[in-house]
């Protein structure tokens, strides 16, 4: 049988909104809602939030999940989650784990099921990452030089017609399957065997200033 465990990491800092990871909506902690919802898909063997933070280690705990204390050297600005991960399964060792992020407030039981159904159907890829479409196609971006001359990023794509653009995604700060041996070998979940998983427009939302909240809100209640 596969052992899975999930891992929120939710570090306690956060400068452009502060306490991000624990901001009531609709009453209830963002991270509590990703924690009841990883407790909803019966998935997971072990739900392990990961944070330096007093306030969240006790929400985790008052949840029914595993708090877990991270050192001080990955609560800061420049920790990553890969590390913070690796820390984590380092405590709490496992086959595969799910990392989800503590601001993904609007996953679905059903879409976590349905993306650990094709991480696991497919053993060829390594991780399996969450991801949205672009608003508008990366081939499109521009940049300004030290003239302040705007110019293509991607001049090789000018006169190409859209419908003939590359298919693109971008990662969206909800979920990454991975499986621990080839994480703790790559330690990065831009594996090279790298899977794709389109999450929902409804259910993915990126997180950090204080108008990102007030959209958040807005979506969630439109949603309702």
């Amino acid at each position: 049988m596969k052992r899975i465990t999930a891992i929120i990491p939710a570090r306690g800092g956060s400068k452009r909104l502060p306490r991000k990871n624990i901001l009531p909506l609709d009453g209830t902690p963002l991270l509590a809602r990703v924690i009841r919802t990883a407790k909803d898909t019966n998935i997971f063997d072990k739900i392990v939030v990961s944070s330096e933070d007093v306030e969240i280690l006790e929400l985790a705990l008052n949840e029914g999940v595993i708090a877990h204390t991270r050192p001080p050297e990955l609560a800061s600005d420049r920790s990553t989650v890969v590390d913070t991960c690796i820390n984590a399964l380092e405590s709490f060792p496992s086959e595969f784990f799910c990392c989800i992020y503590p601001t993904a407030a609007l996953i679905s039981k059903k879409t976590l099921n349905l993306s650990s159904k094709k991480f696991f159907s497919d053993r060829s890829k390594s991780v399996l990452m969450g991801v949205s479409e672009f608003n508008y196609h990366p081939v499109q971006a521009l940049t300004v030089d030290d003239d302040g001359n705007a110019r293509l990023l991607f001049p090789e794509f000018q006169h190409l017609q859209s419908q003939f653009y590359p298919i693109t995604r971008v990662s969206n700060g909800t979920f990454y399957w991975a499986e621990v041996e080839s994480f703790f070998q790559e330690k990065t979940f831009y594996s090279n065997a790298l899977g794709l998983y389109d999450v929902p427009p409804e259910e993915a939302f990126d997180l950090d200033t204080p108008g990102d909240f007030a959209k958040l809100v807005q979506k969630y209640e439109a949603s309702i």
